[in-house]
């Protein structure tokens, strides 16, 4: 048996709860999974995993060991690293998730310079604003906007979010110009939802010591950045959203920025990651690469204001 192999196997067991799930991960038979866990078993004398037709868990021996495992494969990553030319030439894949709109709009175009620095990783990127559960999906790392609630991950803010409320001008011709957040409650507004829980999200409004958070009418609903914005664009009614996805529909005319006086919270953005991984060179890769495009972007640099009130200050 292969001892290294087999804790590699027994570690992807415990995270995803699954020996099939284990072994489609690991790209290998479902049975050899299960044969090389035995053998495991078998050679320590202690049962490592309590298995029903449903559900995989760790014994008690099973956690300890799988901490050590953990610890044993992080070593053995970093001695083979330091020999190597890994981290100076990252490789491999890399399964990535991110925000549509981050996606979109902020992290596609920049990744012909990702790749001209670092040719040999083959990134898997995907676009979703539903929290992945990283382990059971096979994230490496996240790009996440707003508080985090997961302890189990490590978080390093490179970021933040700021936000703008707008309409289309045909919405306004029709409807009028808010003046104040509390006029929009005779609106039409577009809301937002959670795709992880379905709750609909407050809009909130601060100027000085003022503070307003309620919840606004709507015909409709979503729980994708980008069709929120197309939303808008299309008329159906006044949206609140990120700066950098509105910037270019307000400078071609296309969205109105309405309430100029007042600003919504701005929400911090993370990459984070498995505190039970070893971070490896191609995921410190993209980390690093991230927070060096986001430091350089006007919008989204720690500390940066809304575009449109830097905007209006120069004007």
């Amino acid at each position: 048996m292969n001892k290294l192999q087999a804790m590699e196997v027994f570690v992807q067991v415990v995270d995803t709860g699954s020996f099939t799930r284990a072994a489609e991960m690991l790209s290998m038979p479902k049975a050899s999974v299960s044969t090389m866990v035995q053998a495991l078993e078998t050679a320590l004398a202690a049962k490592l995993l309590h298995r029903t037709t449903r559900l995989v868990t760790v014994t008690s021996d099973g956690a300890a060991y799988y901490e050590r495992c953990i610890r044993i494969l992080s070593d053995v990553r970093d001695a083979e690293e330091s020999l190597s030319r890994t981290r100076l030439n990252p490789s491999g894949r890399l399964r990535v998730d991110t925000p549509t709109g981050f996606s979109s709009e902020i992290l596609v175009p920049a990744l012909p310079a990702f790749f001209e620095r670092y040719p040999d990783i083959r990134l898997e990127l995907g676009s979703t604003d539903r929290p992945v559960d990283l382990i059971e999906e096979g994230v490496d790392c996240a790009v996440r906007g707003g508080p985090l609630f997961d302890t189990s991950l490590i978080a390093r803010r490179v970021g933040v979010i700021n936000f703008v409320t707008a309409a289309s001008p045909d919405y306004l011709a029709r409807f009028g110009v808010p003046q104040h957040p509390n006029d929009l409650l005779q609106h039409r507004c577009v809301n937002y939802f959670s795709a992880k829980n379905g709750k609909v999200y407050d809009w909130d409004f601060n100027r000085g010591s003022e503070r307003i958070e309620v919840p606004l009418p709507g015909l409709i609903a979503l729980n994708d950045s980008n069709a929120y914005v197309q939303a808008g664009l299309a008329g159906l009614g006044v949206i609140q959203m990120t700066d950098y996805l509105l910037l270019r529909h307000m400078q071609e005319g296309r969205m109105v920025q309405l309430l100029p006086d007042w600003a919504s919270n701005p929400l911090p953005i993370h990459v984070v990651y498995p505190q039970n991984r070893h971070l490896s060179a191609k995921v410190r890769a993209f980390v690093e690469w991230v927070s060096e495009l986001l430091a350089n972007h006007p919008q989204m640099r720690l500390g940066a204001r809304p575009a449109f009130a830097q905007e209006a200050q120069a004007a």
